[in-house]
């Protein structure tokens, strides 16, 4: 039995669940920093810096629980509209986060991957998640997906043209452009769809993310903001999750 194994049986038996109705992939839509700032009086800027905060926290929490699978919805790229002062401040804590949790990634055996377009990034925050990745790289635990300057049309874009390049290059024919052949080519390639969908703050909408991986994934909305989001909130999701009749378009 591997680490990850034990964890996730340990993890159901405290929850009291089987240990095959925990979550394999959990996807989070962080929101609510800016708001929770502004109810403490605070720049919206604070509210990012307790997010980050939470962000560690939550991933140590899903190691800790035997998942095999973490996203973090970070950065869209329609946040670019955002003041320029605060994308500024939102950069340079990407690059220290980066830094930051390398010694933590690293004990843990967490993989770090990034989605989203790379190029569009400042040079800083390429230069350090390229070696944050290649740190992590050998990593068999966790994979930790960093959403960043990230669209899920944009995504399902940039899979359709590499298929067209293929295509018209030989190398992919006609009948082997399929649904898993189109996640072969997404930035989620080699990743299990999530199975369970976290917003929080309340907001009711997907935000253009995964937007292709979340067909059958089940949603937990909280009303709590995401810097107050703790461990015994993501358990109570995993909970609710788990008492979920999951049919992907079939009859029970």
């Amino acid at each position: 039995m591997t680490e990850m194994e034990k964890r996730r049986k340990e993890t159901a038996k405290r929850l009291g669940l089987k240990t095959e109705q925990l979550p394999c992939h959990i996807a989070i839509i962080m929101d609510g920093n800016g708001r929770w700032a502004q109810k403490r009086s605070q720049p919206r800027v604070r509210g990012h810096y307790e997010g980050a905060k939470t962000a560690e926290e939550i991933a140590q929490c899903c190691v800790d629980f035997g998942i095999k699978s973490l996203t973090l919805y970070s950065f869209s790229m329609e946040n670019w509209k955002r003041p320029a002062a605060e994308i500024n401040a939102l950069m340079h804590l990407y690059t220290q986060y980066l830094v930051g949790i390398r010694p933590r990634l690293t004990k843990n055996n967490v993989r770090l991957i990034h989605l989203g377009r790379f190029d569009g990034l400042p040079l800083s925050v390429r230069t350090e998640l390229k070696k944050t990745i290649k740190l992590t790289r050998d990593n068999t635990g966790m994979v930790l997906a960093l959403a960043l300057n990230y669209g899920g049309r944009a995504e399902i874009v940039d899979a359709a043209k590499e298929i067209a390049r293929k295509y018209k290059n030989g190398q992919l024919r006609l009948k082997d452009i399929d649904d898993r052949c189109m996640s072969q080519h997404l930035y989620t390639a080699g990743l299990s769809d999530p199975d369970l969908l976290i917003r929080t703050a309340n907001e009711m909408r997907v935000s253009n993310f995964l937007l292709w991986q979340i067909s059958y994934s089940e949603f937990y909305v909280t009303r709590t903001l995401w810097p107050d989001f703790k461990k015994a909130t993501l358990e109570k999701a995993i909970v609710a999750y788990a008492r979920r009749g999951r049919r992907f378009g079939a009859l029970k």
